[in-house]
């Protein structure tokens, strides 16, 4: 893909009318249906360090050399947009951009009619050295405008800037079992394993004639008063969207006689998170 990008940011515009060529857009596959769910927002949002909400004023369809790498079924536009308001990005960017996104054609083969004036919801990167173009950082990175989507947008990002926001997960280090004084009382430690190593941990606690329970911890300190993530928040994401359907047999290396219990917990702490919704088909 980034060979892709580089070749084309080389080829000459067929004609000279046509407006200079930003960065190509990352491959596209097909639309996104429907309104997007929290983890397609997120997934969307958090790499991106542009967000913004922009209208439409031009919009040229694109053929030939500036169309190369465009897949079946596709339309390659020029954009050209004002910025209404920028969600997230540096200050000073432009109040107008400039960018390329492959749209699906209509069912007779033509490009699909954009209405001058729409606005989108689009998550991109800054081209260096080129003020005011922009690089969609997904093939579905341009969404129609809702004020319920741009909401979403903002509350995600601003968790993510938060200084005490989760970290992203990227495995499942060692687990740990203790069992109670009392019959049926036990506790189980899962320890996860973070890109920047930033302490976080799993806490399944059972108590006899009680409801299992389980918790999050944030810090090298287990805080028996924490409580499961919400659904749809930042935490909720990090654990539902990333952790593992099964324990890693790694970690259950040292579990010895109670590899039964921790894979136990583990799967009821999977049921109490959820399924984490994806509804993009373009990435």
């Amino acid at each position: 893909m980034r060979r892709l990008w580089i070749c084309l940011l080389a080829l000459p515009l067929a004609a000279a009318a046509q407006p200079p060529r930003p960065a190509a857009p990352v491959a596209p596959s097909a639309s996104l249906p429907g309104e997007p769910s929290y983890a397609d927002l997120a997934d969307l949002a958090i790499p991106a360090p542009v967000a913004a909400h922009v209208r439409l004023r031009r919009a040229l369809p694109l053929k030939g050399a500036d169309a190369v790498g465009v897949a079946a079924g596709l339309t390659r536009f020029y954009i050209e947009a004002d910025v209404l308001a920028l969600i997230r990005g540096e200050p000073g960017m432009p109040s107008q951009v400039r960018y390329l996104v492959d749209l699906p054609s209509g069912v007779d083969g033509r490009p699909p009619r954009l209405q001058k004036r729409s606005e989108w919801l689009i998550f991109a990167r800054t081209v260096p050295g080129r003020p005011g173009e922009l690089q969609l950082s997904a093939p579905d990175a341009q969404l129609a405008f809702s004020a319920p989507v741009a909401q979403r947008t903002r509350e995600i990002l601003r968790e993510v800037l938060d200084n005490a926001a989760p970290p992203a997960i990227s495995g499942i280090g060692r687990a740990f079992h203790v069992p109670g004084v009392l019959p049926g009382a036990s506790e189980t430690q899962l320890f996860l394993v973070t890109a920047r190593g930033q302490p976080i941990s799993i806490n399944v606690v059972r108590e006899p004639q009680a409801q299992p329970r389980w918790f999050v911890s944030l810090s090298e300190f287990v805080d028996a008063g924490a409580t499961q993530p919400p659904r749809d928040s930042l935490l909720w994401y990090r654990l539902a969207c990333f952790l593992p359907a099964q324990l890693p047999e790694a970690s259950l290396a040292e579990a010895r006689e109670h590899r039964a219990a921790i894979t136990a917990d583990y799967r009821l702490v999977r049921q109490g998170l959820g399924a984490c919704p994806r509804t993009r088909t373009r990435r």
